[in-house]
């Protein structure tokens, strides 16, 4: 029960601090008053710290997973029990949804908030120009969810190698995710986790359901890619884990 309450309140904090950046504290550009919010990197860099963060406070744990992705993909790779693996997704999407739900009743406080355009309460899309009047389709979000959560778990099952230094194996985990975020906010506004997706989804509705397969479907096949990449290529064939 530690290690799910562990993924619970890890998977609460992501969605509470990353989304919880997004929604209320940037803006992709300037608004009519001249404050420019955290922008892009501000809310890269706040999914980032989420996960860096709780991997020092609660890893040793859980493992510090707060992502069904990265569960699969540790499963494919040896890493993980098949046993724990739906325990572990109810409590990651359990956590996730009660963050998101907390951050519903914050927004609506001021007022009835408008979730009709794409994006909304930091919901993922393909197919709408939101950032820079840019719409990327269905196809180049799903190849963007699948590869950056694929090299998402190579980078995650490479520095808790027994062979790395584990120390730093937070900073560089959470450094990926502020990369990752860098990179696709503009195209998907950036899933790379099921939970995360789900939660957002769920309180917005409409088009955000509608979409929401794409955002479980591609990162979760693209940590089961990157934990067999990463097992049969670039492990050694020497290690065991438990």
């Amino acid at each position: 029960m530690k290690k799910l309450f562990a993924e619970f309140f890890g998977t609460f904090w992501l969605v509470f601090g990353g989304c919880g950046s997004a929604v209320f504290a940037s803006q992709i550009a300037p608004s009519s008053n001249g404050q420019m919010g955290i922008l892009l990197l501000g809310v890269s860099l706040a999914f980032g710290l989420t996960v860096l963060t709780m991997a020092y406070a609660v890893g040793h744990i859980s493992g510090g997973h707060f992502n069904p992705a990265v569960s699969f993909g540790l499963l494919a790779g040896g890493r993980f029990s098949a046993l724990d693996l739906a325990p572990y997704i109810v409590a990651q999407c359990l956590g996730a949804i009660t963050g998101a739900g907390a951050l519903y009743v914050i927004i609506n406080s001021s007022g009835t908030p408008d979730f009709s355009t794409p994006g909304s309460f930091a919901t993922n899309f393909y197919d709408a120009p939101v950032y820079f009047e840019k719409s990327y389709s269905m196809i180049a979000a799903f190849l963007t969810e699948f590869l950056l959560t694929a090299f998402f778990l190579i980078i995650i099952m490479g520095t808790t190698d027994k062979h790395a230094n584990g120390k730093f194996a937070g900073v560089a985990i959470g450094l990926a995710l502020t990369l990752i975020h860098l990179i696709s906010v503009p195209i998907t506004n950036t899933s790379v986790n099921p939970a995360r997706s789900l939660s957002q989804a769920i309180f917005v509705g409409g088009k955000a359901i509608s979409q929401l397969w794409l955002f479980l479907a591609a990162p979760i096949l693209g940590g089961i890619s990157g934990g067999l990449v990463y097992k049969f290529l670039l492990q050694k064939e020497s290690e065991v884990y438990d």
